[in-house]
């Protein structure tokens, strides 16, 4: 075998694919983006390593560094750069004709060669700044990347050179070790490998992450955007990164005093502009000390001549853009424009007729808060040594008129609104019916015979069985909550109606009706009953008994029928909404949060919240989410009489809910 290949030099034009080479089946391997990287190289470092090459019929056959060949041809053919042409010579090394081992070579070549150690590479771009002068760009240049791509490059080989060679010798992981680039300070990366690594636990790059938090704050970081400029104005370090957004502002203790300080700012502007007491400022929320404040709401108020003239503006462009989101061909970007729209002016209109009073606003104030990437207002919050107790009211005091204005939280559903809920409740008491058809069947036969047998008035009103559908009408039913009608849905595909023949006439259908298996009489017969279940909520169970016991059997929680979501939620005041999450529900911290949102992203909260409770719920909120429904829909609530509506109004609340 050939231990050694002559030199030459060949021209590029003279060189040709050789069959033997190993990789002559990988087209992509020569792709043009697959070679970037060595076309950029060759152009300003020159063919660092010659072509393995052996005659074949008159030409240089490639047989090993095809992806050089690729190159080079790609370098004759990009007219922007010089001195490469079909006549270019570059250095090879000559295979004889005769050598049997041609596929070997190409392939030892291939195999032989180790993946480059990922830390070398890192300082080998690090020296070629430090060592050889170069620049970023440069660089980035001459191995046809992105400037970016040598930064990020660079900055893993700037990390500290102890934690580099915890690398090398596996104590930690190249993520690990890559984690401490969130800090471009040599020492800051120093104190914390030592810190973390004193007790030989197993470090991991999110705890290094972590701990490099508390030494400083990245100027990407939306807080250190927020005060960079005055940071730096007040002579803040700045750990100037490769990467501008990697830089960190180093003095956490100023950043968090800065933040304050704009918190403190926007907290009392907005005091003064809504004329609570007092105002203050915390970087962060804090649910636990703030579930000792009370807080107070706007009350009505009577809007003047100008107020009024607004208000009735408002009212007419609402019913304008309410026509308009019924298209159904509005693409979602201007359906979600005009329900912004609708938002903002229920908010608008909200201000305009509500108002705290002055003794609310005489011991209440307003707390900024950074959430989110931005500040956030939590108004009409009162400090427990401020709390007054006031004897039957939840919300806030007297009104301004020196009369005694309703609770602004209370819930007294508009007529329009309860009415839909009574038909909630009975799709939902039909769905159950269904799916109890032996109980349902005795119900019924019961209620057949004694109306006929038994002497006095009917043992109820609450179904119809004279064969007649009840016909259910609902202000929004294409948006309701569709359980109920898919579980009778199913319950009518699961009936045997093949005695159910119109081309056969009434006696032969009765006698395969009466052919059925009783199990599937009794579920035609539930079915039917069902269908005939009224609009009504709980039932009184001094008026009816039996269907108040009936209910409790089949239907013992509605929930199993029925779920709140948004299309409910959109119809409730937003104080409402605020008052179930914090009473009903036990989530306090999250209705103080959501009392600065708008009623829109309360619904969202709620509907998501309902539709998939969160894994964050401790179990008696989860409890209560899973049970939670108006008291007069639920089987066990409040009676008949004692949950009457309260009479309709021509305020925007009786169709969507006014955010109050």
């Amino acid at each position: 075998m050939t231990t050694s290949f002559a030199p030459l030099t060949v021209a590029i034009g003279d060189l040709v694919p050789h069959p033997a080479n190993v990789r002559s089946n990988s087209p992509e391997t020569y792709d043009p983006e697959n070679i970037a990287h060595l076309k950029a190289s060759i152009a300003i470092l020159g063919l660092l390593q010659p072509l393995l090459v052996q005659k074949l019929d008159g030409k240089y056959a490639v047989l090993a560094g095809g992806r050089r060949h690729a190159a080079l041809k790609e370098l004759i053919a990009d007219k922007t750069t010089k001195g490469f042409t079909a006549k270019t010579k570059v250095d090879c090394r000559l295979v004889p004709e005769d050598c049997d081992v041609t596929t070997a070579l190409s392939l030892a070549e291939n195999i032989t060669q180790a993946p480059m150690n990922a830390i070398d590479e890192f300082e080998a771009f690090g020296r070629m700044m430090d060592v050889d002068g170069q620049t970023a760009e440069t660089i980035a240049k001459t191995f046809g990347t992105t400037v970016a791509a040598v930064k990020g490059r660079l900055r893993y080989g700037l990390i500290h050179p102890d934690i580099r060679a915890a690398a090398r010798g596996k104590v930690i992981t190249l993520d690990t070790m890559k984690a401490f680039a969130e800090h471009p300070s040599q020492e800051a990366q120093r104190e914390v490998f030592e810190a973390l690594t004193k007790d030989g636990g197993y470090l991991q790059a999110y705890t290094v992450r972590q701990a490099l938090k508390s030494r400083g704050v990245q100027v990407s970081d939306d807080i250190g955007a927020f005060v960079r400029e005055d940071y730096e104005a007040r002579g803040g370090a700045v750990a100037a990164d490769l990467l501008e957004e990697h830089s960190v502002l180093e003095d956490a203790a100023l950043v968090e005093t800065i933040l304050l300080e704009k918190l403190g700012a926007t907290a009392e502007e907005a005091r003064i502009k809504l004329g609570f007491a007092w105002a203050d400022a915390m970087v962060r929320y804090d649910y636990a000390t703030m579930a000792d404040y009370g807080r107070v709401y706007p009350g009505p108020i009577e809007p003047d001549e100008a107020a009024q003239k607004r208000i009735d503006e408002i009212t007419a462009e609402l019913e304008k853009l309410q026509l308009e989101m019924e298209d159904e061909g509005l693409e979602d970007g201007a359906y979600n424009a005009l329900y912004d729209r609708v938002d903002a002016l229920e908010e608008e209109a909200r201000d305009l007729q509500e108002a705290y009073s002055a003794e609310d606003l005489a011991r209440s104030g307003v707390i900024a808060s950074w959430s989110g990437g931005q500040v956030t207002l939590h108004v009409g919050l009162v400090r427990p040594e401020d709390t007054v107790k006031v004897e039957g009211a939840r919300g806030s005091s007297a009104d301004p008129t020196g009369e005694e204005a309703p609770d602004a939280g209370e819930i007294t559903y508009p007529a329009s609104l309860a009415e839909d809920l009574k038909t909630e409740r009975a799709m939902a008491l039909g769905a159950a019916m269904a799916l109890h058809p032996e109980a349902t069947l005795d119900l019924t036969l019961f209620k057949l015979v004694s109306d006929v047998l038994a002497s006095g008035m009917s043992v109820t009103q609450a179904i119809k069985i004279e064969a007649r559908k009840e016909y259910r009408s609902h202000a929004k039913m294409d948006e309701i909550d569709e359980t109920s009608l898919e579980q009778v849905a199913a319950a009518h595909d699961a009936l045997d109606l093949s005695w159910l023949d119109d081309t056969h006439p009434p006696a032969d259908q009765f006698a395969a009706f009466r052919a059925l298996e009783a199990g599937e009489k009794a579920k035609l017969v539930a079915y039917a009953t069902a269908s005939t279940t009224q609009s009504c909520f709980a039932r009184d169970p001094r008026r009816d008994s039996l269907m108040h016991d009936f209910e409790i059997e089949i239907m013992p929680d509605i929930r199993a029928h029925w779920t709140p979501n948004a299309a409910l939620f959109n119809r409730f005041k937003k104080a409402w909404l605020l008052k179930i999450l914090g009473e009903d529900l036990g989530l306090a911290q999250e209705a103080v949060t959501l009392a600065s949102s708008s009623k829109k992203e309360i619904v969202a909260f709620c509907d998501k919240l309902f539709a998939e409770p969160f894994a964050t719920l401790k179990d008696a909120q989860r409890a209560a989410v899973a049970a939670w429904c108006p008291p007069m829909m639920q089987t066990a609530g409040v009676a008949c009489d004692e949950a009457e509506p309260a009479a309709e109004t021509p305020e925007p609340d009786s169709e969507v809910a006014q955010a109050a």
